[in-house]
């Protein structure tokens, strides 16, 4: 496995895979893998040769009181479990190789940026499409694989990619998560005792939501308010949303209709996380509803 450090080196490696005739894979990461990283990873070894996963603390998407100086970073250990997948390339550069000195521009997707995850931390998402749109350029994949934990992000990337022309498929990934719900996330490291425990109320409050569904409730808010009971019955959780939105648009709903997502954001001592549904039209009718958590 081959780990590179400069930009000049991965495009390279990219303009080599595509004059080959190659269907290269990219895994962006921002390292201090888990479970739900590596999912990707063999994603993108299924379907694609070579195979890239980036490995990048990307400082443009933290906000000034963020986590960014104590992120998590293992990068040997994800070095030797990427090793063992057979992964061809490790791009790791420093910020310095990112963003060199004179650096002033972003990607910013307007409107849906400034919703949700971009109204509680705000300039989060510029950083997050300026990193991926540079990623895409250096690395040249035929397809780029992202979670849908992110959902929103995953939403925004794509959104870019189509409106920039983007020659890159950008590939959905399903949530993975511990036996007891939680979903995976390199922040969980921060969970400690009650902390770790209470977290599983995201999850649970999703399924309060699913199992209203599944009763025949439709209206949004009688939805979200049934969410929202688990959580506030969390004392170590401080809620910053839970809201019923449209799939594509990213927009509240009144009435379940049509594909949609449960988005929830909070806090477990020191520690933010986020979690989501993806609830589906499946019926007929388009009545009933998949609710897939």
């Amino acid at each position: 496995m081959e780990i590179i450090r400069t930009v000049e080196w991965m495009k390279q490696r990219g303009r080599e895979a595509r004059d080959a005739g190659r269907i290269a894979g990219l895994a962006p990461t921002m390292g201090a893998l888990h479970e739900g990283h590596l999912s990707l990873v063999r994603a993108a070894l299924g379907q694609c040769s070579p195979v890239t996963v980036s490995i990048f603390v990307n400082p443009k998407q933290f906000g000034p009181s963020e986590d960014f100086q104590k992120y998590p970073r293992s990068f040997e250990a994800d070095c030797a479990a990427l090793e063992a997948l057979g992964v061809d390339c490790v791009f790791a550069p420093d910020a310095e190789e990112m963003y060199p000195r004179g650096f002033c521009t972003g990607v910013s997707v307007e409107g849906l940026s400034e919703r949700l995850e971009g109204r509680s931390r705000p300039g989060h998402f510029r950083g997050v499409t300026t990193v991926v749109m540079k990623l895409l350029e250096i690395v040249q994949p035929s397809i780029a694989f992202f979670g849908r934990k992110d959902a929103q992000q995953l939403r925004l990337i794509r959104q870019m990619a189509a409106d920039l022309n983007l020659s890159a498929e950008i590939a959905e990934c399903p949530i993975v998560r511990e036996a007891d719900g939680l979903a995976l996330s390199s922040r969980n490291v921060y969970l400690r005792g009650e902390d770790r425990t209470a977290a599983t109320a995201l999850y649970r409050s999703l399924c309060a939501m699913r199992d209203e569904i599944a009763a025949g409730e439709r209206t949004a808010a009688r939805l979200v308010a049934a969410s929202r009971r688990v959580l506030d019955a969390e004392q170590r959780v401080r809620l910053d949303y839970a809201e019923l939105v449209g799939k594509e648009t990213f927009e509240p709903l009144t009435t379940l209709h049509g594909r949609a997502y449960a988005l929830l954001a909070g806090v477990v001592g020191s520690t933010r996380l986020i979690d989501n549904a993806l609830i589906e039209s499946d019926g007929p009718d388009g009545d009933g509803f998949r609710v897939i958590i």
